[in-house]
Parts: C-alpha cells; sequence; structure tokens
C-alpha cells in the first residue's frame, strides 16, 4: 500500500459512461478511490450502495468520489445503473491504477484487490485502508472527512 503523504500516482483513464478521468483535474479536492474486485457481485455491491447512500454527504464535503475495478465500459456502466450509483466508477482494464495504487500485483491480476485510499487537495496519500469493511466503509470515511 502506499504510505500517507505519498504523491497519488497520476492516471488517465475512462469511466463507465466513457468520459476520460484524470487524476491531475481533481487537485484542489479531496478524493475517495475505492477499488472493488468485480462489477456486481455481492461485496462491491454492498460497498458501492454505502457509497451512493452517502454521496450526498461527501458532496457537501467536496469530496470526489471514484470506484475502480478492472471491469470494462460495458461491465460497469451496467453495475452503476443497475444500483443508481451517482459517481464514476473507473474503468482500469489496463491496470494502469491498479499497479500504481498496490491494487493488483502484476498485469496478469484478474482482480483488484479491495483496499481504498484517501488523497488531499495537493494530491498526496491522506490514507491508506488495506481491511475494508463493505458494509461501513463509506460512512467510516465520511465521519473521518
Amino acid at each position: 500500500m502506499l504510505q500517507p503523504g505519498t504523491d497519488a500516482p497520476e492516471f488517465s483513464v475512462n469511466d463507465h459512461n466513457g468520459n476520460n478521468i484524470q487524476l491531475k483535474d481533481y487537485r484542489g479536492k479531496k478524493i475517495v478511490i475505492w477499488f472493488y474486485p468485480k462489477a456486481d457481485t455481492p461485496g462491491c455491491t454492498v460497498e458501492g450502495q454505502g457509497f451512493r447512500d452517502d454521496f450526498k454527504k461527501f458532496e457537501d464535503k467536496g469530496i470526489q468520489i471514484f470506484g475502480v475495478s478492472l471491469d470494462n465500459e460495458n461491465d460497469n456502466k451496467a453495475f452503476a445503473e443497475k444500483f443508481s450509483f451517482p459517481y464514476p466508477l473507473l474503468c482500469d482494464v489496463n491496470r494502469e491504477i491498479a499497479l500504481g495504487y498496490h491494487a493488483v500485483k502484476n498485469k496478469d491480476d484478474q482482480h483488484a484487490a479491495r483496499i481504498s485510499y484517501v488523497i488531499g487537495e495537493d494530491g498526496k496519500i491522506l490514507e491508506s485502508i488495506e481491511n475494508v469493511d463493505t458494509k461501513n466503509h463509506s460512512n467510516d470515511l465520511c465521519s473521518r472527512y
């Protein structure tokens, strides 16, 4: 895991709607990046619903939420639409983000680890979360930030 104080690795990938998302465009905002293994699976759904349900609270605090998986745009789009996720799901099909943030060990990994990061307004890692409780993760982060 990347340690607090480390510069967050830059990335440029498409979200589930085909929009190009670049980390540098969010400088000046706090960001939560939550990695999930596979779209529309039980644990990922519970975790995603937590961020959906808390989305307004994060938004009111000026915090951007990004879900990240190795899934393609079609799979992530179906997942986002099925559960009404109001935030971008990043489609890291080339493992660019997952490798940079240590959510995979190598390009051959089929699923990202269930980990999260909070990135500060200055682009540095504020917190690395290795052990995620899918039911309470969003609420825990929202109450800390």
